[in-house]
């Protein structure tokens, strides 16, 4: 190593970089004379920032200001910046999700037999079917996207909170009364919104639905997470709270029933009266304007009741959802046609 020292130091080279770079003919370099960061910025453990500044002016003055005075404001600036940034990032990606859920659930997937279903079901079109669930993703959506965005920022800005030195534990407990006070408060219409938003994720019911909630029955016109409004045969229109709702009957999902009790004279033959029953019912449901909403062949049950003077048999038809009141009515014409046919005398009601 001396040899090659020795021989390097000789060397034209060396004797270049000496003339041209006079410190390294002491074998220092150049800033090697002004300190390092851990002197220049007055710590131990320099900051990233401190360290930088200092690489690149070499200037001692100069950083120990920085260090003094923009260091730590600049750095928590820096911070509080990447802290937001990300923060707006994350839930932009999180509404772009829930969004896209959410669509997907409006859209649905529907197979085209389905599709003619919907078509027949909600009187040629699935308008009613479309509206229901585009109405019910907007819904859930709209609770899923407020629910990420107060996640998410109430996060970052606790993150930014601490980053500025704030003690946050007597934030929290404040922001924790408050809370047990305004929920005390408002209890009604939390209790409202907890109710809506599980009816919504349950699909209990929707628009075009026909329910019976108790205290009021008619066909919804609208669902929000507080409120459910209605529509009676009357034409009223009831706005019932989320959270006074105990029980649902829903008359529209899946499929309906129409129960027919026909009263006939009690001299009539039994037998001859189920068979005409029976063959009228066949007859609208092979009917094409009758056959997509009837579901199964009827039933002719037989003798449900004798009342007086009169027999009471009861025919049943699966139909559609929401169908079976009108196909009811269409049926008890159909039977009063065929009865004025036969010759059957229909009961009189009782008194």
């Amino acid at each position: 190593m001396s040899l090659a020292a020795s021989s390097l130091a000789g060397s034209p080279l060396a004797v270049s970089l000496a003339s041209h770079v006079p410190a390294l003919a002491g074998g220092a370099l150049p800033w090697a004379d002004k300190g390092t960061p851990e002197t220049a910025c007055g710590d131990p453990t320099p900051t990233t920032a401190c360290r930088l500044v200092w690489n690149v002016s070499h200037n001692r003055g100069f950083t120990k200001f920085f260090a003094t005075w923009l260091d730590k404001p600049l750095t928590t600036l820096l911070w509080i910046i990447v802290t937001f940034v990300v923060a707006l990032i994350v839930k932009n990606i999180a509404h772009r999700m829930i969004t896209k859920i959410t669509l997907r659930m409006a859209e649905g997937t529907m197979s085209e037999r389905a599709r003619e279903r919907a078509r027949t079901v909600f009187d040629g079109s699935p308008a009613l079917l479309n509206k229901r669930r585009a109405q019910r993703a907007q819904t859930l959506g709209s609770v899923l996207r407020s629910i990420a965005s107060v996640l998410i920022m109430g996060t970052a800005l606790f993150s930014i909170l601490g980053s500025l030195g704030l003690n946050l534990a007597p934030i929290l407990a404040s922001a924790s009364v408050i809370g047990v006070a305004v929920g005390f408060g408002a209890q009604n219409i939390v209790k409202d919104l907890l109710a809506g938003l599980f009816m919504l994720l349950e699909d209990q019911y929707g628009v075009g639905d026909y329910i019976d909630v108790g205290s009021a029955k008619g066909t919804v016109e609208a669902v929000t997470l507080r409120v459910t409004r209605m529509r009676d045969v009357d034409g009223v229109v009831w706005y019932v709270p989320n959270g006074e709702i105990k029980q649902v009957g829903n008359e529209s999902q899946n499929w309906g029933r129409a129960v027919l009790d026909i009263p006939v004279d009690i001299h009539e033959d039994t037998e001859k009266v189920k068979e005409i029953l029976q063959t009228t019912a066949d007859g609208m449901a092979g009917d094409p304007a009758w056959k997509d909403l009837i579901l199964e062949e009827p039933s002719v049950w037989g003798v449900q009741a004798l009342a007086g003077d009169a027999i009471v048999i009861r025919v049943v038809l699966k139909t559609a959802p929401g169908k079976q009141g009108e196909i009811a009515r269409a049926l008890r014409e159909r039977v009063k046609r065929s009865f004025d046919e036969a010759g059957i005398a229909v009961a009189k009601p009782a008194s």
